[in-house]
């Protein structure tokens, strides 16, 4: 009975606190802390500092990426793939935004590239729906792809906390196909998707209107033929020489400086705080030979969303971790011997977490801790990481209210019964696609 209650109050905070947004979130959690605390009588868990920390890392130096230009020069260049290639936008348009994700580290990139894919589709008489629905999904999927989400460095953080070594290659070797596989294969699907315009008679009535015409048709902003200055594409390069020796040395721990442990043995740097060491490095380079102003950094986007996933993440796991440490017997009999014996339960549940909570991090914080303390094994929890992405599953998250607002032509929508959105499908495709291709590349690597 007991158990049932805590996990009320906590299933009540995060419904609670999702509705505030991911700040709103983390207080909120503070609100189930106190409770569990003080009336259910747990001792408080213990947060997640060095994930917390490694985070603050990464989205610092996304936030001085986006600043400093770098972030602009993926853009433009993007958008130059998109406008060479119009005619398959469907294709490549998910594809360049899931990429986009992956070098970046977060799926709000995408804001920039709906206008552009809207009118490269729009132009080539293309239901604009098709190649707009499945890039919004697929800029969320990237998530989990790339090495500096903070997803990724979180899972990397929890393994580490759990004693499971597991390098950044290692996860993104079995991330990066799984992912692009569930991308590839939602976007083949979205291919024919809907009826073609001039097919279309609802489309059709709309744009008998000269008004509605010239607004579904009219002229979008544009990088191309802009000269951007130098300092951008130092920027970015020394944020991809960054993302490489990340890379480097995660996968040779001998490169890394050795000290001796507890028992005197000599062991590498923990890979947590390599990350944190190389991001600052970057952030600071970046700084210097790029002359961007620090102060400035605080009002990117980019860094203002990290922060709020910071914070979520602070709360969410710190109140998760207080209420599965409790009860962690009787998980470990129960949740223990039902994901061995169906292993795609885990991934039933890291997908309705994530809806839960609306965010991939929030998600891992609460689900991967606590599937490694009831011994699910580590090769299972990298099989599933696509499914670590079901907010899709109801159109209210930022990236798809604004996928809809950007397609003027209205055939990306929010559906009469809700449910039948313009990201159901692709989304349900790619995240199950995912976890298949996931199972199978982590079985083969590990």
């Amino acid at each position: 009975m007991e158990l049932f209650l805590g996990f009320l109050v906590m299933l009540a905070c995060l419904i609670f606190g999702v509705h505030h947004g991911g700040i709103g979130l983390a207080v909120i959690s503070g609100i189930g802390l106190v409770v569990y605390t003080f009336v259910f009588g747990y001792q408080p868990g213990v947060p997640p500092i060095s994930v917390m920390l490694t985070i603050l890392a990464v989205v610092t130096c996304a936030g001085f990426l986006q600043t400093s230009g770098g972030l602009t020069v993926m853009l433009k260049y993007a958008e130059k793939f998109l406008r060479n290639n119009p005619k398959q936008v469907t294709i490549f348009a998910p594809i360049t935004t899931w990429f986009l994700t992956v070098l970046c580290g977060t799926g709000h990139v995408v804001y920039t590239m709906f206008p552009i894919i809207y009118d490269v589709a729009i132009k080539q008489g293309i239901r604009p729906e098709r190649p707009m629905a499945v890039s919004s999904v697929a800029a969320q999927m990237g998530i989990c792809g790339s090495p500096v989400s903070v997803a990724v460095v979180s899972i990397i953080a929890f393994m580490a906390q759990a004693g499971h070594q597991v390098s950044v290659l290692q996860i993104l070797g079995v991330t990066i196909p799984a992912t692009l596989t569930g991308v590839i294969c939602a976007a083949l699907w979205s291919y024919r998707r809907g009826k073609d315009l001039d097919k279309d008679a609802e489309f059709q009535e709309f744009i008998k209107n000269p008004k509605n015409r010239e607004y579904v048709y009219g002229e979008a902003e544009s990088l191309q033929g802009e000269t951007l200055p130098r300092s951008y594409y130092h920027a970015m390069f020394i944020f991809f020489f960054g993302i490489l020796v990340i890379a480097v040395l995660g996968n040779d721990p001998e490169l890394l400086p050795h000290f001796a442990d507890k028992a005197g043995v000599l062991q590498p740097l923990d890979m947590t705080e390599v990350i944190q060491m190389i991001m600052l490095l970057i952030a600071a380079s970046i700084l210097i030979f790029c002359k961007v102003k620090a102060k400035e950094v605080g009002n990117s986007q980019v860094f203002r969303s990290g922060m709020v996933a910071l914070l979520s993440v602070y709360g969410v796991a710190w109140m998760a971790n207080t209420f599965f440490s409790a009860h962690m017997a009787f998980l470990k009999e129960v949740l223990g011997e039902a994901v061995t014996a169906y292993p795609w339960a885990y991934a039933i549940i890291a997908f309705f977490t994530s809806k839960l909570v609306n965010s991939q991090a929030a998600a891992i914080a609460i689900v991967v801790p606590m599937a490694l303390n009831v011994g699910v094994d580590p090769v299972l929890i990298m099989s599933f990481i696509s499914a670590c992405y079901g907010y899709f599953f109801l159109p209210t998250y930022p990236s798809d209210l604004a996928c809809i607002g950007f397609d003027r032509s209205g055939t990306t929508r929010i559906g009469k019964y809700l449910l039948n959105h313009s990201f159901m499908i692709p989304g349900l495709i790619g995240v199950t696609s995912g976890c298949c291709m996931g199972y199978v590349v982590a079985h083969l690597i590990f």
